[in-house]
């Protein structure tokens, strides 16, 4: 797993991001209310597939599996390959996440980027759920169809697959051009869709964000690292785990026809699958997020990580 081709490098305007801070005790609390509010119909939806996957006689942890067509309906697991990922844990109810690689586009200081650490876990206001804008003095604001994406960290170690409360997760992606920011042409002075979250008591960590795109090679993914703590959400030498999220297909397919901004994506979507991906072709069924909404009203994806606690 050690080829990683590099993303499209292709250029579009970055648009100023909207400010949402400095606006008084009342919107600060009004936002911690939703927060509280999402958290909770987070953790419904959660127990709600539960109780239809037991029905089922399927795994609880991570997307289902399916056939490889690209023309499936099915927006929950539809596309996973053959074969699968050795969990790591006897533990069949919520298995531990696979180890992947980071990539080359990590910014948790474990490469240099334009000559220099790069980082994103040393800058202010990286512990935020909307990871949309860039901060600490970077303008740019990623566009592309919204996502709200929800995983809920599990104790794999555990036989009643234990929430795992106050841990963190650094999440980092590719925007609809298929560029990273701080490393990729156009965006080196960006720092947008990075972010990190601590898990509440019920293990789940919320991020606001964009659909990704798809570049010459890789299957669309996001990439994510866990710690066992904000404190430790410093730097690469304190994770825990680090894997990758897939998407079903079919969803890719509604996106990549039809939002704007993601035309190279369309064209790269078409020339991979699981099967060819060189990270996911080993499997794909604890890593592919569950996926529902529509191209209107964006999209919400949920995902179970087994962790070794």
């Amino acid at each position: 797993m050690s080829r990683h081709p590099s993303p499209s490098p292709l250029i579009t305007a970055a648009h100023a991001p909207r400010e949402d801070h400095d606006l008084g005790l009342s919107h600060d609390l009004a936002r911690l209310e939703a927060g509280r509010l999402q958290r909770r119909q987070a953790l419904a939806w959660f127990a709600a597939v539960a109780g239809s996957a037991s029905s089922l006689g399927l795994v609880a942890c991570g997307g289902g599996g399916g056939s490889d067509g690209r023309s499936a309906s099915s927006s929950s697991g539809s596309g996973s390959s053959g074969g699968s990922k050795g969990s790591g844990s006897n533990n069949s109810a919520c298995p531990l996440i696979p180890e992947e690689t980071a990539g080359p586009y990590p910014g948790d200081g474990s490469n240099s980027a334009n000559g220099s650490i790069a980082n994103a876990l040393a800058l202010s206001g990286i512990v935020r759920r909307d990871i949309r804008s860039s901060i600490a003095g970077a303008s740019g604001l990623a566009g592309g169809v919204p996502l709200t994406l929800t995983l809920r960290l599990q104790n794999s170690n555990s036989s009643s697959c234990a929430d795992l409360s106050g841990y963190a997760v650094y999440l980092w992606h590719c925007d609809r051009e298929g560029r990273y920011s701080m490393y990729s042409s156009g965006v080196t002075d960006q720092n947008y869709l990075r972010g990190v979250q601590s898990s509440g008591s019920d293990g789940l960590v919320v991020f606001d964000t964009i659909f990704p795109g798809c570049y010459d090679g890789r299957m669309p993914h996001m990439h994510f690292e866990v710690y066992r703590s904000q404190a430790l959400a410093s730097g690469y030498a304190n994770k825990l785990r680090t894997s990758q999220i897939a998407f079903p297909e079919a969803i890719c397919q509604q996106v990549y026809s039809s939002a704007t901004g993601y035309n190279a994506s369309s064209s790269n979507f078409a020339r991979i699958s699981f099967a060819t991906d060189n990270v996911f072709s080993d499997g794909v069924s604890t890593e592919l997020a569950s996926v529902s909404g529509s191209l209107s009203q964006g999209y919400a994806a949920t995902l179970n990580v087994g962790v070794g606690a």
